[in-house]
């Protein structure tokens, strides 16, 4: 997991699989450097293929920002997983994190790309899910 403290709009990847994860994080992180808070989770709790509730309120927690965060999910168990954790947030805390309905490792860096310009969290999803639609 990774982290910046900024005022943009944070990112966080979930995945199935660590590598991929990680790896999607690593691009991000090449293209706009520690401009934008980040975080990546991946893997179920006993390290195999999955992902966990915790693990992803883990990385919301490290990328927040006061701007909000964006969570890039890969498949349909990681968004059930990714709203549940948006759920058990801080009431304070919910409307500022959205799932975004996009690739993962294009939404992802699209949507850094765009934080990292000081765009709102609206912007930033809105421009991850236009290259998916």
């Amino acid at each position: 997991m990774n982290s910046s403290n900024s005022g943009n709009v944070g990112i966080v990847i979930v995945s199935h699989s660590p590598k991929i994860a990680e790896g999607a994080a690593d691009m991000v992180r090449q293209m706009v450097g520690s401009a934008v808070p980040l975080a990546w989770t991946g893997g179920d709790i006993d390290g195999g293929l999955g992902t966990n509730v915790a693990g992803i309120l883990e990385a919301i927690e490290a990328a927040w920002s006061p701007a909000g965060v964006a969570v890039l999910v890969d498949l349909g168990g990681a968004e059930t997983n990714s709203e549940m954790a948006v759920e058990m947030l801080p009431e304070d805390r919910r409307a500022r994190v959205v799932v975004c309905n996009a690739p993962v490792v294009e939404g992802a860096v699209i949507a850094a790309t765009e934080s990292s310009g000081g765009s709102p969290l609206a912007a930033v999803k809105r421009s991850a899910e236009e290259f998916y639609a």
